[in-house]
């Protein structure tokens, strides 16, 4: 069978254990456990063995069943993030150890299909603190759904969690995080429950370690981490770790014509194929490349050419246009070009089916991490 190899992502695993092994111990000085989240990269079987070889990472973290699945080898805990569908419940007792839960009604046929399946399902409660996605908003809310759930004899509230940035852009800091830490302490007094997982967020928080006005409030116990394990850099405000790699993964993509034509389009101009009235700027004759790589792979926006001297002109579902002109490198038609992954762009890849993956040992021990860029 003929295999077709570009669009492909590539994975340097020893730049990715690099990045691991920083993370895990920075973490580990905090007294902090960890979730490594794998759905950015579709739990990617590599990059999860190359998880196991860190102890210290003690939970696998997923948004969905399909991926818990694939790693159930695997002595790590396995929790689901994402707040259950009632649908899927059977799934979840079978697949995940603790799931994160907002919803009462839900709970309740968790504890009912753990009790047919002979189980203990351990829970751990959102909490909106202001970012306006999953968890309880009003802490009366919270305080009832606990006087439920402890009544429950197949499922075990070990905790509460937090999401931040992901929908709102609210970042985590010592007052709402602190608020997280409160709710645990007042759960302690009214019920006598000890919570020992306190999820304080996902790679944004991360800011709050290295932070000269802030910190991490005590109490909070887990982080879970995604985007920064492979792109090398905390979510707040995209700092970079000069200890990690930002290209430990990057794409590939070959191009399929090159051609000197013009800057603007010729004619009447409607909209493009997503609806959209976009506009040029005349620049006159510029040498433009087709790469085979458009929308249905990848996120455009979150691509960023290795080669500075290229722009992105735009994307059709198949097609991603290239100005070449300003390069210091020649290319021809079957050369390819590397991109770094923004976070969407990332998921993106991993996800679509047409993008294969190559993986690479990658480099030696005195390599520096390209992350050291300001």
């Amino acid at each position: 069978m003929i295999q077709v190899m570009n669009p492909k992502v590539v994975i340097n695993l020893k730049k990715l254990e690099s990045n691991f092994r920083f993370l895990a111990d920075k973490l580990k000085v905090h007294d902090l456990s960890i979730t490594a989240v794998t759905k950015v990269h579709n739990a990617d079987q590599e990059i999860v063995a190359l998880f196991e070889k860190f102890p210290e990472i003690e939970y696998f973290g997923d948004s969905r069943i399909k991926n818990l699945m694939t790693y159930q080898h695997s002595k790590k805990k396995k929790i689901l993030i994402r707040v259950p569908m009632p649908s899927e419940v059977e799934a979840v007792i079978e697949y995940s150890d603790i799931s994160f839960n907002s919803e009462v009604s839900t709970i309740k046929l968790l504890n009912e299909e753990a009790k047919q399946a002979n189980k203990i399902h351990r829970v751990l409660l959102m909490v909106d603190l202001g970012d306006l996605r999953e968890g309880f908003f009003e802490e009366a809310d919270l305080m009832t759904a606990i006087r439920t759930i402890i009544e429950m004899d197949n499922i075990e509230l070990i905790g509460l969690g937090v999401n931040l940035t992901c929908y709102g852009a609210i970042l985590p800091d010592e007052e709402n995080l602190g608020k997280l830490v409160t709710y645990c302490e007042k759960i302690k007094e009214a019920f006598n429950l000890e919570l020992p997982m306190v999820s304080g967020g996902n790679s944004s928080s991360l800011y709050l370690l290295d932070h000269e006005s802030f910190s991490l409030p005590s109490g909070i116990t887990n982080l879970r981490i995604g985007e920064t394990f492979y792109l090398g850099g905390e979510t707040s405000f995209g700092k970079k770790y000069p200890e990690m790699f930002d290209d430990a993964i990057i794409i590939h993509a070959e191009i399929v014509e090159l051609k000197e034509k013009p800057s603007v389009p010729v004619g009447i101009s409607g909209v493009d194929a997503f609806g959209q009235k976009p506009t040029f700027v005349e620049k006159g004759k510029r040498l433009k490349g087709i790469l085979a790589l458009g929308r249905q792979d990848i996120v455009v926006s979150g691509l960023i050419p290795v080669d500075e001297g290229l722009e992105i002109l735009g994307a059709s579902s198949d097609h991603l246009i290239i100005d070449f002109t300003e390069s210091n490198k020649s290319y021809v038609v079957g050369d390819t070009v590397e991109f770094r992954l923004q976070y969407g762009a990332l998921l993106a890849a991993f996800t679509s089916k047409y993008v294969t993956r190559e993986y690479v040992a990658g480099g030696n021990d005195h390599d520096i991490p390209s992350g050291n860029m300001d």
